[in-house]
């Protein structure tokens, strides 16, 4: 289906009232870019910021007016649309082009992240084949890297695994097919639920041994492991929570977190925790710890 784009030279303080006026004339979405070259890694607790100049791009069907479109635009934002430019967008088999930049991933001594419409390849290593679809969760992000690594090196056998914030599913699958007994998978997405399934067959793992909830669904059992790779603030405010899902003597391992926002998070489970050195991999980090 052919597409156009409307690119809008935007201030951080005019960005959201951007988003709802092309959003209300009709934009399939909406998307922020750096316009500056200014990076940001994640916000800060309780925060939710843009780019000092932020690129706004609504998508429009390509059969709409521009005129009319620009119109109703400027009338939204008091008479001053910022400076502005439709572009065609090139129609492309997008999913074709996802697929060929992702690639087969080592993640420790054992353990690769394959494709799966890839070829492992290393076949007598342990590989995930995984299609994250729609859900968070490929191997590539730091956080999640870190989080299979640690799973690598430690003794799974016979554990059982909470993945809280589960995404593909990726973690939790990790986890069983290095020797964890079974895991039950948490996220607020339906999408991602279904997604973990789909992995988790995909993988010829058992039903029962990957178990899919709504948060407000899930068993409130403790197991053996608890893995949660979401984002700070969340982290700091599920901390009783997950606390109660961990055995005594059990593991956690929370990724997910900036270098920054380390103590914080780790101040946050204290009363239950005792912690490692945190890992460290391109300015994000991951926190793992024993239950007293």
């Amino acid at each position: 289906m052919p597409w156009l784009q409307l690119i809008i030279n935007s201030s951080r303080q005019s960005a959201e009232t951007i988003e709802d006026a092309l959003l209300n004339s009709g934009a399939a979405s909406v998307t922020f870019e750096d316009n500056a070259d200014q990076p940001i890694l994640e916000p800060a607790l309780g925060e939710t910021p843009l780019w000092q100049q932020t690129r706004i791009t609504g998508l429009f069907d390509a059969e709409i007016s521009t005129e009319r479109v620009t119109h109703q635009l400027t009338e939204q934002l008091g008479g001053q649309l910022p400076d502005y430019r439709w572009s065609p967008l090139e129609d492309r088999d997008w999913e074709r082009e996802w697929m060929q930049h992702y690639q087969p991933i080592r993640c420790g001594k054992r353990l690769w992240i394959c494709p799966s419409w890839l070829a492992p390849p290393e076949p007598s290593s342990i590989n995930m084949l995984l299609d994250p679809g729609l859900a968070f969760g490929t191997g590539t992000h730091p956080t999640t890297f870190l989080c299979l690594q640690w799973l690598d090196g430690i003794e799974l056998a016979g554990k059982t695994v909470t993945d809280y914030g589960c995404g593909s599913g990726i973690l939790a699958i990790a986890a069983l097919l290095l020797g964890a007994d079974s895991a039950n998978c948490i996220d607020i997405d339906h999408q991602a639920l279904l997604a973990t399934a789909d992995n988790a067959l995909r993988n010829k793992l058992a039903p029962k041994k990957v178990l899919t909830y709504l948060p407000e669904q899930a068993p409130q059992v403790a197991t053996d492991l608890v893995i949660a790779n979401i984002l700070a603030g969340p982290l700091v405010s599920l901390a009783p929570k997950l606390n109660a899902l961990t055995l005594p003597g059990g593991a956690l391992c929370l990724s997910g977190i900036i270098d920054t926002q380390a103590d914080e998070v780790m101040s946050a489970y204290a009363p239950w925790f005792d912690f490692a050195p945190p890992a460290s991999r391109e300015q994000w980090v991951r926190l793992t710890a024993i239950k007293r």
